[in-house]
């Protein structure tokens, strides 16, 4: 038996994802075509996420619509917080089967290109100065991602990591107040500054951050390396390794739809 496109939806996840869309009445005059089965539509939304195709180019005989009707609803759903919510649910449900490990969270930043400029970009220090934009995440002890962020490709890590901790949904699943900060967070030597040290205290977390000058081999990275690792498995979603979008709130639907598939598969890995 073949194994299922990525892109293809099962009614597991569907389940999960169909109540948080917006309801759209259909008008009773002037109806105009009938609007495409939004199941469809999540499914043409993913293939352009796992393949990096152009809009325009999707193929028309899968039968998720044009290109332009699938960047509408995630322009749409986007406006309506779907995917946020998405990847709180999906959060709620792994801390539900012990599977969130809040004793500590990891930081990390990786810069792409963003060829086609717009907002949340700049010029790139690593990168000859050509327009870019950075993807700053924070994981749990596990490497799950707990939330995501965009910034210009110019902008130093050290000034997200509060923005990051603040990102962090707060986390339901167990009985009693929902989690929101991780016990302690870890960042490499592009975090090492101790104005940064006094707000993350302020923020009731303990900051275990590499000094810069020290030699390597502290030991930080055998707990680190899971950052990494969920930046790999966020940047195997091909529509993530180069930002095509101008918009920024698009290029963020998509980061926060790959952190919340990245939860679906961890969940379904248990079982």
């Amino acid at each position: 038996m073949a194994r299922p496109k990525p892109w293809h939806v099962d009614d597991e996840l569907w389940a999960v994802i169909e109540p948080l869309l917006p309801k759209v009445e259909r008008r009773t005059h002037h109806s105009g075509r009938k609007r495409l089965p939004e199941r469809l539509v999540f499914q043409g939304i993913l293939f352009v996420l796992h393949t990096g195709i152009a809009w325009e180019h999707l193929p028309q005989e899968l039968g998720f619509g044009s290109g332009m009707t699938c960047w509408r609803r995630l322009a749409e759903w986007a406006e309506a917080g779907v995917w946020p919510r998405l990847h709180e649910v999906l959060l709620a449900k792994l801390r539900s089967a012990n599977m969130l490990d809040f004793s500590r969270a990891a930081v990390d930043g990786f810069h792409i290109r963003a060829f086609k400029g717009g907002t949340k970009t700049g010029r790139s220090p690593v990168d000859r100065g050509r327009a870019g934009s950075k993807h700053h995440l924070i994981t749990d002890a596990t490497g799950i991602p707990l939330a995501v962020t965009l910034t210009g490709g110019n902008r130093n890590d050290v000034t997200q990591l509060i923005p990051l901790l603040e990102a962090v949904p707060p986390v339901r699943g167990k009985r009693g107040r929902p989690r929101r900060r991780p016990g302690v967070v870890l960042g490499d030597r592009g975090y090492d500054h101790d104005k940064y040290r006094r707000l993350v205290w302020n923020l009731g977390v303990k900051p275990v951050i590499a000094r810069r000058g020290t030699e390597h081999g502290s030991g930080l990275g055998t707990q680190r390396w899971v950052v990494e690792r969920a930046f790999a498995h966020l940047h195997w979603f091909r529509r993530l390794r180069i930002r095509w979008e101008i918009r920024d709130d698009i290029h963020e639907a998509f980061l926060t739809l790959g952190c919340a598939l990245i939860c679906w598969r961890r969940l379904n890995s248990s079982r």
